[in-house]
């Protein structure tokens, strides 16, 4: 159906409009009779009035007592709405349960997320164990902010204790988020152990694609900053030098635990962004092959799962946070962790955020500051908590650890565990390239950057790795090996016999028959021949018949 015309005709339209004036005239003919009520002025303190001052001062904190009274109902209310919200959301969840098969359905769905989440990690530790398998150089990446808490004392000890000529190679990734002098200290303390390599990727990269786009849009922002990479050409030559000791081509894996930049610094040795990386965890699902050029290829991988026996503080920068399940960590714990964990005040000058006395008020506030708000008006706390972590494990927060006063090595490194690591690397010209990365870039200030107390090492499941294992096992694996050689040898000369007196068999077998067809044959010669005197040739015949049954010889062909 059409709509009806919205046209009048014009004896409605002007007799409206003499309503409307006559009735504009009616209000201003009342308004002129009652007068205009002029506002009162607020009768202020005379200036000749004794303790003027003190009025003054008592009636400006009354009223600022008045708004936080104010602004307290208004919390409160705003808190009230949110717990009815939830209620009826629960009420109305549970309405739906009912109305459909009930909770059996809610717990399969449970059950099938937990069997997908078991199976996404099983996958993502076979992509791992492959990386190694296939590497001759492991670069395990750290983050310089916390380079204790990136490294996996399993992963560790399955390289330096497995079979084959594999490497390992530090690379203290994020180096222009640390002041120099932390970075000296780090670089320092790392290279005792393992080689050390001072990098610092480019962030912002883009891809063929999107470079013209990306160049007219952007023209006048310097982004010199961001996709300035430093430490790739160390980095090169020390693997290219490592290649030519060895006289073979090689691959080159790279290891770590979540946005510690695995996938940004291969994307900055090769200029161009070839593996997919982002602020998110776990955006690696799968083995990548990079090559690099003819003798170098680099393997990009999945990172590391970390243990659920690590404390809040590592699950919470280290872990991969996924939405749900029973995997997941509760964020708010892990923001706490983290808050606990740094100064309260570098955190409040990092934010710019006024004194709180918990987490939960801390989130609040950053929350209203950044416009992050439900509906009502209520602080977005959940997703607040995710952005800030993002901000710790990205490169936005500056934050420093300081490295252990004594050094005490790890129970798997031994000297001579590390000088083999050391071998095939010049790490004199390693050492000069560090500095001169060092010098090339720009830090913060001390003053600036938050003071983070590490938790450690970081303990990840690398259990189901095949490649790799302890000295014990290897050993324990060769003397089976060699009894399983001898167990082997014996069954294949107690086959080897068995077939010889099978073959023996045989031919007596047949020997035999032949022994009888003679014998009969001869017996049909004595008695059809007997009068010829042929009596004494058969009596030899049969003598000596007789004589190579009782003995045969088997150097005579009979057949």
């Amino acid at each position: 159906l059409r709509k009806a015309s919205k046209r009048l005709s014009c004896h409605k339209r002007y007799k409206i409009q003499k309503k409307i004036r006559e009735h504009h005239r009616k209000v201003r003919r009342e308004a002129k009779k009652r007068g205009r009520k002029k506002p009162k002025k607020d009768p202020s303190v005379p200036g000749a009035a004794p303790f003027k001052e003190a009025l003054l001062r008592e009636a400006e904190q009354r009223r600022q007592r008045l708004e936080e009274l104010q602004q307290k109902q208004k919390l409160d209310r705003q808190k009230e709405l949110e717990k009815r919200r939830k209620l009826d959301a629960k009420k109305n969840a549970a309405k739906i349960e009912d109305q459909t098969e009930g909770t059996e359905p809610s717990k399969s769905e449970a059950n099938t997320k937990e069997v997908l989440h078991k199976k996404s990690k099983k996958s993502l530790h076979s992509e791992l164990e492959k990386v190694i398998e296939a590497s001759d150089v492991i670069l395990e990446v750290l983050d310089a902010r916390d380079p204790m808490g990136c490294r996996c004392p399993q992963l560790e000890q399955a390289i330096t204790c497995s079979r084959g000529d594999k490497k390992l190679v530090l690379v203290l990734n994020k180096i222009d988020l640390v002041p120099k002098e932390n970075l000296e200290k780090w670089l320092n303390c790392l290279k005792k152990e393992f080689p050390t390599v001072a990098f610092k990727s480019s962030t912002l990269m883009t891809d063929r694609t999107m470079r013209e786009h990306f160049s007219r849009k952007r023209a006048r922002i310097d982004l010199s900053r961001n996709t300035e990479c430093f430490g790739s050409d160390c980095l090169l030559k020390l693997l290219q030098e490592h290649c030519r000791t060895q006289d073979k081509a090689i691959q080159v894996g790279l290891v770590g635990f979540p946005n510690v930049g695995k996938s940004s610094i291969i994307n900055s040795i090769k200029k161009n962004r070839v593996c997919n990386a982002g602020l998110g965890r776990g955006l690696t699902k799968c083995m990548q092959v990079v090559r690099i050029d003819k003798k170098m290829k680099m393997l990009d991988s999945p990172s590391i799962v970390a243990d659920r026996a690590n404390s809040t503080l590592t699950l919470a920068l280290r872990s991969i946070i996924d939405g749900g399940g029973s995997g997941s960590i509760d964020v708010v714990e892990a923001v706490d962790a983290v808050l606990n964990h740094c100064s309260k005040q570098q955190v409040m000058m990092s934010y710019s955020i006024p004194d709180f006395r918990n987490t939960e008020e801390f989130l609040t506030l950053l929350a209203q500051k950044r416009g992050m708000l439900k509906k009502g008006g209520v602080p977005d706390i959940e997703n607040i908590a995710k952005l800030l972590l993002c901000d710790w494990t990205g490169a936005k927060i500056s934050y420093h650890s300081q490295p252990p006063g004594s050094q005490m090595l790890p129970p798997y490194l031994t000297e001579d565990k590390i000088a083999e690591m050391q071998k095939g690397f010049n790490l004199k010209k390693l050492e000069e390239e560090n500095n001169a990365t060092v010098q090339a870039l720009k830090y913060p200030s001390p003053a600036s950057s938050i003071v983070f107390q590490s938790a450690g090492m970081t303990n990840g499941k690398i259990e189901e790795n095949k490649v790799v294992g302890e000295a014990s096992q290897w050993e324990s694996l060769e003397t089976s090996e060699e009894e399983e050689e001898d167990d082997f040898m014996e069954t294949d000369d107690q086959d080897s016999m068995e077939e010889e007196e099978e073959e023996e068999e045989k031919d007596v077998k047949e020997v035999n028959q032949v022994l009888y067809h003679l014998h009969f044959s001869s017996l049909t010669n004595h008695f059809l021949f007997s009068e010829s005197g042929c009596d004494s040739s058969l009596s030899l015949s049969l003598d000596k018949s007789a004589d190579e049954d009782d003995a045969y010889d088997f150097n005579t062909d009979y057949v």
